[in-house]
């Protein structure tokens, strides 16, 4: 039985918090594309153990042009996101950066309807701009 997807949303919002307070600290008396980088290589290490435990290679003439394409595009924004946000955690205390990150929850609803033609409801509306709300009164009072 695999469990609902919420259950590893969560698990994504407790990595994420572990991550900006480790990072924090990890940034301290590096540079941050340095940490960066040392980041991702123990990311693209641990992506690779976790692949193979799971026997999910495949041949890269199985994956499609579009997914080849999406995922590199995607890894751009990671690792652009990422010396963004390691940078901001040399220059801000983490409580001030990680809910300013946050606003990528809003962003990520008028992306999901500008391309992907997504419709949230009023309420989901509604969740997103408290979530600008918070971020703004968290960020800068």
């Amino acid at each position: 039985m695999t469990a609902p997807w919420w259950w590893f949303a969560l698990g994504s919002a407790v990595f994420a918090a572990a991550t900006a307070l480790l990072g924090k600290v990890g940034v301290s008396g590096l540079p941050s594309n340095l940490a960066t980088l040392i980041r991702t290589l123990v990311v693209l290490l641990v992506c690779v153990l976790w692949v193979t435990l799971r026997g999910e290679w495949r041949r890269p003439e199985a994956i499609s042009w579009t997914s080849w394409a999406a995922l590199a595009l995607s890894g751009v924004a990671t690792g652009l996101s990422w010396l963004c946000y390691y940078r901001a955690l040399q220059l801000a205390p983490v409580s001030r950066v990680a809910p300013l990150d946050k606003l990528s929850v809003a962003l990520v609803m008028v992306f999901g309807v500008a391309f992907l033609g997504e419709h949230p409801s009023p309420a989901q509306w509604l969740g997103g701009g408290l979530i600008v709300l918070g971020v703004l009164i968290l960020a800068w009072f």
